[in-house]
């Protein structure tokens, strides 16, 4: 099971799980309107985080796909130039 899955899995729990906590427990109204705001603002923040971690990972992986990119570009260059010089040497 991939990581998203079950970070999804888990904050889905978490958030089904307040929700039923603060409805069932005897409280006034505009206090269980309150927690359940807050426990909103709780999970929105959980899953900001969480889409910014995945964001910096995904730049991560980009910058260095790039870079090992321009790695084989050099190295392919460096290689066709000793080609490009035996076959010079051979012909002259």
């Amino acid at each position: 099971m991939d990581n998203k899955k079950v970070l999804l899995g888990f904050l889905g729990g978490l958030a089904v799980g307040a929700i039923a906590g603060i409805l069932l427990a005897p409280d006034k109204g505009s206090n269980t309107r309150k927690a359940i705001m807050d426990m909103a603002g709780d999970v929105t923040d959980a899953v900001e985080n969480s889409i910014h971690d995945a964001l910096d990972r995904v730049k991560e992986k980009y910058a260095d796909a790039v870079k090992e990119g321009e790695q084989l570009a050099e190295k392919a260059v460096a290689a066709m130039n000793e080609m490009k010089g035996e076959a010079s040497s051979k012909l002259s």
